[in-house]
């Protein structure tokens, strides 16, 4: 039985090396500019993370090596690569009963469209899913278990992948059938964790930052409910489960951006410093255009949105933040 992971960074390789017993074969696909000499060579990656894979995994640059036979296919590259790398996977074709699942989390820009929307634009017929939760590439790497969601319109498909997937003591996963809010939850979160390690590295104190994830929250399941998810799933695995873990562990790169942006630090040097992708910076532009088209309040989104993309100060967003006009809680 083979496994092909499309994507060969931090999480891409985590959960290579969790899967590692599952399967009998285990293809890694990446581009050329992707996979480095010691990572064909010595299946090792060094930084950001140390991961070292098992020795029958294979690493390739070949995508229709990588899928041939493969009974699950993990797709696990940054958003703004799935669209490109579905359409090479259409060309090679897939086989009616093989699985896709996409385990990355965010909206495409321009278009505002999930991850699973843009897939099956390109990929229509297939067997697809979609994985999110509390999955910290560290902790996993580090034998610590956690618990995720599996999700698909078909439930079947979710169930098949589900028992796939699941590693015993390690990896428990739930299926679902509400891709919609699986998917919104793994995503939005991300920019509320930007706000968590903004307040936390600004001294600001743990009653603001329980603060920020609360209202953060009531904003995720607005937007998201909105568009057609249901409010239950995101207090789930894949909203709060997955927001608690990237809001409060210095493990999580959306976290770690917050705290730097605090500091006083431009994106685009936080970004090259971290060596690795934060989705919540372009998520918290698709996030407030996603506000905008539906004229819903995300006052703390936005705000994100600004320490990112302008030359706000970290005090006059927190005074921003704390002098809008009074409310009731909703």
């Amino acid at each position: 039985m083979k496994l092909a992971v499309l994507g060969p960074g931090c999480w891409g390789l985590t959960i290579t090396k969790l899967l590692n017993n599952n399967f009998d074969e285990i293809c890694v696909w990446g581009r050329k500019e992707d996979i480095t000499p010691t990572l064909q060579n010595e299946k090792r990656l060094d930084f950001p993370l140390k991961i070292q894979l098992d020795k029958k995994v294979e690493i390739t640059t070949d995508l229709k090596y990588a899928l041939k036979d493969a009974v699950i296919i993990l797709l696990v590259v940054a958003t703004g690569g799935i669209r490109p790398v579905c359409e090479q996977i259409k060309k090679i074709g897939l086989d009616k009963n093989q699985i896709l699942v996409n385990l990355s989390k965010g909206i495409e820009l321009p278009s505002l469209k999930r991850m699973s929307e843009v897939i099956s634009e390109v990929l229509p017929d297939i067997k697809l899913a979609v994985l999110s939760g509390p999955t910290l590439a560290r902790e996993i790497v580090e034998g610590h278990p956690t618990l995720a969601t599996i999700a698909s319109k078909d439930e079947n498909v979710a169930k098949e992948a589900q028992k796939l997937l699941n590693v015993p003591s390690l990896f428990r996963l739930y299926t679902n059938t509400d891709v919609v809010g699986v998917e919104l939850g793994g995503s939005l979160k991300n920019v509320i964790a930007i706000a968590s390690g903004f307040a936390s590295a600004m001294g600001l104190g743990d009653n603001l930052r329980g603060s920020l994830l609360t209202r953060g929250m009531a904003e995720m399941v607005r937007i998201s409910t909105a568009l057609g998810a249901k409010p239950q799933t995101l207090y789930g695995l894949s909203g709060m489960g997955d927001l608690i873990a990237t809001a409060s562990s210095p493990y999580s790169r959306n976290y770690t951006v917050g705290s730097m942006l605090a500091k006083g630090k431009k994106i685009d040097d936080i970004l090259k410093e971290l060596g690795s992708v934060a989705e919540g910076v372009k998520t918290s532009r698709a996030l407030c255009e996603l506000a905008d088209k539906l004229n819903i309040e995300v006052p703390v989104s936005r705000a994100i949105y600004e320490a990112v993309y302008t030359d706000i100060t970290p005090r006059e967003i927190l005074e921003k933040l704390m002098n809008r006009k009074l409310k009731h809680e909703d």
